[in-house]
């Protein structure tokens, strides 16, 4: 039988969406992920398989409403979107509910313009 894990791993999910949602995804590196997180790189490459999968865990629980969901959602709409299928296709997911929660694409829009707005002034 193998040792238990000695971390939370929703825990980590829920603080790596944090750190994703405020920085872009090529700025954070594995030691930034393992410094800030506070967990070994081996057992994060044992629960997630790679940078990506953590990334994607915390995308996912992102955008199904807990934590920075917005943000996050900004951030992988510009830039791994366009490069990343997985990632379009939960962006294009959530863009698709948001437009039938707020009843037009453009009520989306504005959501989104909005969010932007105020990280620009933070």
């Amino acid at each position: 039988m193998g040792r238990p894990r000695a971390f939370d791993e929703d825990e980590v999910v829920r603080d790596a969406a944090a750190l994703f949602a405020g920085r872009a995804y090529d700025s954070v590196s594995v030691d930034d992920l393992v410094n800030h997180l506070g967990v070994h790189r081996n057992s994060l490459y044992k629960v997630f398989g790679s940078k990506r999968g953590l990334y994607l865990a915390a995308l996912r629980h992102g955008l199904a409403g807990e934590g920075p969901g917005l943000d996050l959602l900004l951030l992988a709409m510009a830039e791994r979107a366009p490069v990343d299928a997985e990632v379009a296709a939960l962006v294009q997911a959530v863009l698709h509910d948001l437009d039938q929660a707020l009843g037009s694409a453009g009520a989306t829009a504005t959501l989104l313009g909005d969010r932007l707005r105020a990280r620009a002034a933070s």
